[in-house]
């Protein structure tokens, strides 16, 4: 009986040590995604005159009869789709700007072989 006393004597911080991880861990956890929000701030009125312009757009578009297919191929092809032209196409990923970059699958692949020790 007093092993079994003893046991639970010395479990008693390890417990309390275990719980006190596990709360930080999911406080951590929880505002981990807030962090994300300092990784780029744009300014306020960066997008504005890109909205304009497509507001004015559309509205043309709504006034006007419905577009010829040629006329929609046109204007698809300056830029990303019809509707948005080329705006922010400099800040979209794309294989022609994204070589460096590694895909999932390698990255799980890379982790799984220093895991085990394969390379």
């Amino acid at each position: 009986m007093k092993v079994f006393t003893f046991a639970l004597a010395i479990l008693r911080p390890v417990r309390f040590l275990i719980m006190a991880f596990t709360c930080a861990l999911i406080f951590l956890s929880s505002n981990y995604p807030a962090l994300a929000i300092s990784s780029y701030q744009s300014e306020p009125t960066e997008g504005t005159t890109q909205l304009l312009e497509t507001q004015r757009l559309t509205d043309e578009a709504a006034k006007s009869p419905p577009a010829k297919l040629r006329e929609v191929q046109e204007k698809s092809n300056q830029g990303l789709n019809e509707v948005q032209g080329d705006a922010d196409i400099d800040k979209m990923k794309r294989p022609e700007n994204s070589q460096s970059a590694t895909s999932v699958e390698n990255e799980v692949q890379n982790i799984l072989e220093k895991v085990t020790g394969q390379k």
